[in-house]
């Protein structure tokens, strides 16, 4: 044997022995996954069953309007199936198609119920094919629709969802446009227009709303039109209604949305990237000026190379990924808020966000680099010390102290557990072509034609 063939043998064989070794560590960090969801939803059961969130420290449950929409349990619902937790997520199933009603006259937050709750009833179904769980969405759908009969077809904040009663006309792209999915869905699965439409509306009339330079501000008044509030940026208020302008493409291949998606891209690449000593970051800027208002960035922010890399935009997506992985790295865990010029912690706490995650998954999915994979493990390894506890896992309010909150997320369940096992999990998990995760992860697939 040449020299030449020795060398090129003992390359591949190295290569050979690294791709078996990180086949085996990712099987053992799927399976680690897999039994931190099932300590954290042991907690849930033990101490909050019939609840909407455990308060993990006191052991104390809360439910976030004086009476119970389940929201952790339908949450969490799609998360079961998918991790292989079966006997568990039928168990639970029944129990919502059992015991949750929308007949209440409570009001509710319209963004946060369809997001959480008629997502996750949605996909669910199309998990499960129990039509139970799509009448109770089309219930939950028809008591929203009122949110939307303001002036501008933008959705009022608040709903009362037994007299239909709304207020709050100050709101936010995220809450005016990102809806579709779960309104489109439920249009698609139960042949009712109307659901398509008034959501579709909202998005559209948010985007017509934009600047002369195709920006977008923090916050807008649904009955006359008017921002309130000018300030640009990718994150919390604005972040998702950016998310859902690609993704309603990608879901229904509606090209408006496509084509809205495309001018509002080349705004935000001009106007909000920002290059720091050779990284890129995305800060804040004045929606009608483009002038740089602040240099801050965050947890929130970082589904942003997610999104990049379902639209096209891998060799950015890479970059601005290094970024907030050195924000992560920064505490050994990522920040609310941090200001990326200084260096600096703007506000500490950490509430379990899956953003980052979202992010390494879908780079990981998409290139195959090792170096995801190994950030993905490190955050997981992080996640893990600070947050766990002896009943579930809780968030924590200051990421420099590491000192613990008493509040569990539901989508600690439907989002962070979730990408950390996909990340881990077989790639063959997800039919990627057919399924689109939406901004609470989701999965949605075009069963219909």
């Amino acid at each position: 044997m040449t020299r030449y063939a020795i060398i090129v043998f003992v390359l591949v064989t190295a290569l050979c022995s690294m791709t078996a070794a990180q086949k085996v560590d990712r099987s053992a960090l799927a399976e680690q996954v897999r039994a931190e969801f099932m300590h954290a939803w042991t907690g849930y059961k033990t101490h909050c069953w019939g609840h909407d969130d455990l308060k993990p420290l006191s052991r104390t449950c809360r439910d976030w309007y004086g009476e119970t929409l389940l929201m952790t349990a339908v949450d969490s619902l799609d998360s079961l199936y998918m991790l292989g937790f079966k006997q568990e997520a039928d168990i639970t199933r029944e129990y919502v198609v059992k015991n949750l009603s929308f007949d209440k006259s409570i009001e509710v937050q319209n963004f946060e119920i369809t997001i959480r709750i008629l997502g996750g009833l949605l996909s669910a179904y199309q998990m499960s094919n129990d039509k139970r769980l799509l009448d109770l969405a089309d219930d939950l759908g028809r008591r929203l629709l009122p949110v939307f009969d303001s002036p501008t077809g933008m959705p009022y904040k608040y709903v009362d969802l037994k007299t239909g009663k709304t207020r709050d006309p100050i709101s936010n792209p995220a809450e005016t446009g990102t809806l579709l999915l779960e309104f489109g869905t439920l249009a698609k699965l139960t042949g009712k227009t109307v659901y398509y439409a008034k959501a579709k509306r909202a998005l559209v009339e948010t985007y017509k709303r934009r600047s002369a330079i195709g920006l977008v501000g923090t916050n807008i008044n649904v009955e006359t039109g008017e921002w309130t509030n000018t300030a640009s940026h990718v994150s919390g208020e604005i972040d998702s209604y950016y998310e859902y302008l690609y993704k309603c493409w990608q879901l229904f291949g509606d090209g408006e949305c496509r084509q809205m998606w495309d001018t509002s891209i080349a705004a935000i690449n001009r106007y909000l990237a920002d290059e720091i000593d050779g990284g890129l970051w995305y800060g804040h800027a004045d929606m009608n000026t483009g002038s740089r208002t602040a240099t801050t960035t965050g947890a929130l922010d970082a589904f942003f190379p997610g999104l990049l890399v379902i639209s096209g935009d891998i060799p950015r997506a890479r970059r601005l990924q290094d970024s907030l992985y050195k924000m992560w790295q920064a505490n050994g865990i990522e920040p609310e808020v941090y200001d990326y010029r200084a260096s600096t912690v703007v506000h500490a706490g950490y509430p379990l966000r899956p953003e980052i995650v979202e992010s390494t998954y879908y780079l990981y999915r998409t290139t195959g680099d090792p170096i995801y994979f190994a950030m993905g493990k490190q955050m997981w390894g992080d996640l893990v010390k600070y947050c766990r506890t002896d009943s579930a896992y809780a968030g924590l309010k200051s990421v420099v102290t590491k000192e613990k909150q008493d509040y569990m997320h539901s989508f600690l369940f439907a989002e962070t557990f979730k990408y950390f096992y996909l990340l881990f999990a077989d790639r063959k998990l997800i039919d990627t072509k057919r399924t689109t995760f939406t901004t609470e992860a989701h999965p949605i697939r075009r069963t219909w034609k």
